[in-house]
């Protein structure tokens, strides 16, 4: 048994992906020296490649084997490590505590946020065909090239200079909510219950407007918006490239109450349960704990379950920095003024997220960590060494996915080389 290995991930072709080699999903896929099942269609989108144990859609061992990932940590804990074993119970079942993914957005994602751990385990009991798992899903995105995103509620009183200069937004909220939320949103604390029962009311006055009324002033705010110019990274271009995609769908007007971010590559934000939030375009790595639980309400085709998705909001209103994540040294002793290795770590047990990048020839070492760790390679190529004397090594290069196994120091050496670790530590 082999501390380090190599793993096989899957692809989903969503129709939000970038098409063909196009999306770095596809890149990476069709890299790969041992993912010979993988067959690109120029024509078709690639959205997502998953690297873990979720049951939707689990990576296995290199061929000849036909285990997958989780029954293999099954049959051999040690890789996963009796402290991650006595947090997260469905690891003595082989299961990791996250999913660590490579996203490839072309099509705005949906409206959605996801459920805490106690409303995960009551949606998966009622609706299992929908909430097919029973965990809670926060979650990292770190950009890989420029990410455009909404995330989380804006401050209120941007919310309501928003319901002042665009009537056909103020058009679909009664107007005694309008004005209950003006009053409020200039007078008290955002955090107070007041202002969070304002914006809660606000929000599900939106959401839950009229379909033919929505369609209406949406026709009318886009024609607006296009009699002149709009700045890339605007609302009026937000609005736009929306309604292209999703044409008359009531989200578009949440361009109007959520923060709109762009990300440079290295940049991140977390999310944690009932922040609302839409992915808009680039490609990311996205870690997150080992569900695929996600509650919509717009820009979708797929189900919104909208009374679930208003009742599970945090309601917390605030500027888009609240969701970002700095970046530290790796490991957390590292002295050097230009660390090559940069820890993410959102404040959840589940992961954290380091990334490697190596601006030409260089190494790195990792200290051991007592839990285990998926990583995939993005750019380059290089070797990563392992046991005593880091003895043992394996040859790795853009596309590859590899595990590392708990209590495991590795040596990282490369050219060019770029990848991104998920670990979980107890």
């Amino acid at each position: 048994m082999s501390s380090v290995f190599k793993i096989v991930p899957t692809t989903q072709q969503y129709d939000w992906g970038k098409i063909g080699m196009k999306s770095k999903v596809a890149q990476l896929a069709g890299a790969s020296t041992i993912n010979s099942s993988f067959k690109l269609d120029e024509n078709k989108p690639y959205a997502e490649l998953w690297m873990g144990t979720h049951p939707n859609s689990p990576s296995h061992l290199p061929a000849p084997s036909t285990s997958t990932l989780s029954s293999y940590l099954k049959e051999n804990p040690s890789l996963i490590g009796t402290g991650i074993a006595k947090i997260f119970p469905n690891a003595r079942e082989g299961n990791l505590p996250f999913l660590l993914k490579v996203l490839s957005i072309e099509k705005a994602l949906s409206i959605q946020t996801h459920p805490d751990k106690k409303t995960a385990e009551a949606l998966h009991a009622q609706l299992p065909n929908i909430y097919n798992d029973d965990n809670h899903k926060p979650e990292l995105a770190l950009a890989l090239t420029p990410f455009r995103a909404l995330c989380g509620f804006q401050p209120l009183p941007k919310i309501a200079k928003h319901l002042f200069t665009t009537p056909e937004l103020a058009a679909l909220i009664p107007k005694a909510i309008e004005e209950n939320f003006r009053s409020i949103a200039t007078t008290q604390n955002p955090t107070s219950v007041e202002a969070k029962a304002a914006l809660k009311d606000l929000f599900s006055a939106l959401i839950t407007a009229d379909e033919v009324l929505t369609k209406g002033q949406l026709e009318a705010l886009v024609v607006r918006y296009q009699t002149y110019p709009s700045e890339e990274g605007s609302i009026e271009e937000l609005v736009l490239r929306l309604n292209s995609q999703f044409p008359g769908d009531i989200g578009v007007f949440c361009a109007f109450m959520l923060n709109y971010v762009t990300l440079s590559p290295g940049e991140a934000i977390f999310l944690g349960a009932g922040e609302p939030h839409a992915y808009v375009s680039g490609d990311i790595i996205e870690c997150m704990a080992n569900s695929d639980n996600v509650i919509r309400a717009g820009l979708t085709p797929k189900l919104r379950d909208i009374p679930n998705l208003v009742a599970g909001l945090t309601y917390v209103s605030a500027e888009a920095t609240r969701h970002h994540v700095k970046p530290t040294p790796f490991p957390p002793s590292s002295t050097s003024p230009n660390p090559t290795s940069s820890l993410y770590d959102p404040p959840i047990p589940e992961f954290s997220v380091v990334q490697v990048k190596f601006d030409g020839q260089a190494k790195d070492s990792h200290p051991a960590v007592k839990g285990p760790s998926l990583t995939v390679v993005t750019e380059g190529k290089g070797t990563v060494s392992w046991a005593q004397g880091f003895q043992e090594s394996l040859q790795i290069e853009k596309g590859d996915v590899f595990f590392i196994g708990a209590d495991t120091a590795i040596e990282l050496k490369g050219e060019g080389l770029v990848l991104y670790r998920a670990l979980a530590e107890p």
